[in-house]
């Protein structure tokens, strides 16, 4: 299934989870979870932190179904708006790093090993060659849909663009980005 399915389809889901139907919850899982976790690993940098985040966004998302209203505000925005206050919720919640230097060494490295940061190299090289390849202000529409989590309401007014306009942008640069790193 598509991550980017249509704005009435998810508000549908949402409605759907508000009755408390669980596959509607499971679609709704399916078709958003890749943003929303996005959203939470960008603001809480922790992969860890970010994958018991998300699954605590997605109970609020189950609890809270029936209080998104239809037509207030785009159904993936107010997804984004739980998952991002949640991650906030998590990241005041932190508790301060230890004073003790001993305590750190310790602590073993959960960093990606030498081949995955390799290729984890590559990858992000390839990618920031072929958003370079876009008209620049479409390649910071992408980063700030699919990178920082922004809605497409929110990005259409930082562009000053209508919103179809940015659905657009934002379809074929995927079109084009797919095209370059399938070369």
């Amino acid at each position: 299934m598509s991550t980017t399915a249509p704005s009435r389809d998810i508000a549908d889901l949402i409605a759907r989870c508000a009755l408390r139907d669980r596959a509607a919850f499971r679609l709704l899982y399916e078709r958003t979870s890749a943003k929303l976790f996005g959203v939470t690993l960008r603001i809480l940098k922790d992969r860890s932190e970010a994958e018991e985040a998300i699954q605590e966004v997605y109970v609020k998302i189950w609890q809270r179904a029936d209080r998104y209203v239809a037509g207030n505000t785009s159904p993936i925005s107010w997804l984004v708006a739980v998952a991002r206050n949640h991650a906030l919720d998590k990241l005041r919640a932190r508790r301060p790093a230890a004073d003790d230097i001993d305590v750190a060494l310790e602590i073993p490295d959960s960093g990606p090993s030498p081949e995955r940061a390799a290729a984890d190299s590559e990858e992000r090289g390839r990618i920031e060659h072929c958003l370079g390849t876009l008209d620049p202000d479409r390649a910071e529409a992408v980063r700030g849909a699919y990178l920082d989590g922004y809605s497409y309401e929110e990005l259409a007014s930082r562009f000053a663009v209508p919103l179809n306009t940015m659905r657009t942008w934002l379809r074929r640069s995927l079109i084009k980005l797919k095209e370059c790193l399938t070369t």
